[in-house]
């Protein structure tokens, strides 16, 4: 395939060039102006709109898909436990095959219409573990995009459910080892729920299979404060103790890490990821991002993969705060996003080069100011709109071609989930 008249956009650093795209067997070939078509090339003419990697979601639970408007329990929370033992662990409980996989393809549906091409997800379902990862993989093959998925190791379902979740990790990381489009990592909950053996046996496993784990960390004070009560030392000391921190590792939130702690993580080069929405709306704190370090990703810890929104949410919550590295900070997560990828593929993301993987999204914007390298992220931060995204490219493939979902009837799904989350809601109801 041959794009031809694309405006091409680096989001971190800023690169805007005027420029054609070779595509072949899923990968970026050429990037020159003026190609000419080659036999048996497709061309499309993009007519000068906007090209920019496709987006990555470092961290989220697509199984909170269906909880949207769901009730709420009669007590409403009064602090982050709370809001954990009366929410999300109610939902993840009451969770089946059927809900796991249409949560998934909701989740999935949405970030690809929301430029998102690859999902890097933290899956719980205690009464449906055996298999449950291949049921999300399923989903997101569905709509085609990438996926980087665990499932959550805890002790607090006791030690079988515990056993059951790091084989549905071991089994699920062996078979896709080599898989184009999917990876496993191990992964696990925070470490207050658990013990110090199930900690190990989590990072053996990581370290048996080449890989990492992918954790929720420091999240709440409550993650703090139970590594000081009850195993007598810092939460980052803990981690590494059990040999949880390390390069192929994802850390989710750091909230209220320390400044020291942020130097435990950066010497093992351990990935941290912000969750800026999921943070405000649990209030939990403000995470320290100008002690994140350069090893730093965004997700959206559940909310749906619609990056613009996650960045700017971020930018303005930062702003608020009188960061005044907000404005490049935030944006500079997402191209970490595209690196923590890479490495675990190790393959080439995030960029519009050749040898890069052909993952990619075209913009429908028009903007009212010259677009140059110097006003770029002034456009991203306030201009651009996930709603302006118009096609989608994963794996040389269109997988969204004019705002429409190739190969899935979206009517279908959205009203077939419907009836499901009812399904679900009255499981949660009689818990």
């Amino acid at each position: 395939m041959l794009l031809k008249n694309a405006i091409l956009l680096n989001i971190f650093p800023p690169r805007v060039e005027q420029a054609d795209l070779r595509v072949e067997a899923g990968k970026i070939r050429v990037r020159a102006k003026n190609l000419r078509l080659q036999g048996g090339e497709e061309a499309v003419d993009l007519a000068g709109a906007f090209v920019m990697p496709g987006m990555v979601n470092a961290h989220t639970h697509l199984y909170s898909s269906l909880a949207r408007g769901m009730p709420g329990p009669a007590r409403p929370p009064k602090n982050f436990l709370e809001i954990l033992q009366k929410v999300w662990w109610k939902l993840d409980r009451a969770l089946d095959e059927e809900s796991v996989y249409y949560s998934a393809l909701v989740g999935a549906v949405e970030a690809a219409k929301c430029g998102t091409t690859t999902i890097v997800d933290h899956h719980a379902s205690p009464t449906s573990i055996a298999g449950s990862l291949d049921v999300i993989r399923g989903a997101l093959e569905k709509v085609g995009l990438r996926g980087v998925l665990c499932y959550e190791v805890t002790d607090r379902g006791g030690r079988r459910e515990r056993d059951m979740g790091l084989e549905e990790n071991d089994r699920f990381i062996e078979c896709h080892r080599r898989d184009p489009k999917f990876r496993g990592i191990v992964g696990a909950h925070a470490s207050f729920t658990l013990n110090d053996g199930s900690l190990k046996a989590c990072s053996e496993l990581a370290e048996r299979h080449g890989t990492g784990v992918h954790i929720h960390v420091a999240e709440d004070t409550i993650d703090v404060k139970d590594s000081k009560t009850r195993h007598h030392c810092g939460l980052a000391d803990r981690l590494a103790r059990h040999g949880i921190l390390g390069k192929r590792s994802i850390l989710a939130h750091c909230v209220h890490f320390t400044s020291g702690d942020f130097l435990r993580v950066h010497r093992t080069q351990s990935w941290v990821v912000h969750n800026p929405r999921s943070n405000m709306n649990n209030a939990v704190g403000h995470a320290p991002l100008h002690l994140f370090g350069t090893r730093t990703a965004l997700g959206t810890d559940g909310f749906p993969a619609d990056m613009f929104e996650e960045t700017r949410c971020g930018f303005f919550r930062k702003q608020e705060t009188k960061d005044k590295a907000a404005g490049t900070v935030l944006p500079q997560l997402l191209q970490g996003g595209q690196q923590m990828v890479s490495e675990i593929y190790s393959e080439r993301f995030g960029a519009l080069e050749p040898d890069s993987n052909a993952d990619l999204a075209v913009l429908d914007y028009s903007p009212p100011t010259r677009l140059t390298e110097d006003t770029l992220l002034g456009h991203f931060l306030f201009g651009m709109r996930s709603s302006m995204v118009k096609s989608v490219m994963v794996d040389g493939k269109w997988i969204v071609w004019d705002r429409r979902l190739l190969g899935v009837d979206e009517d279908e799904v959205m009203g077939t989930s419907r009836n499901i989350a009812q399904k679900l809601w009255e499981r949660i109801r009689k818990q």
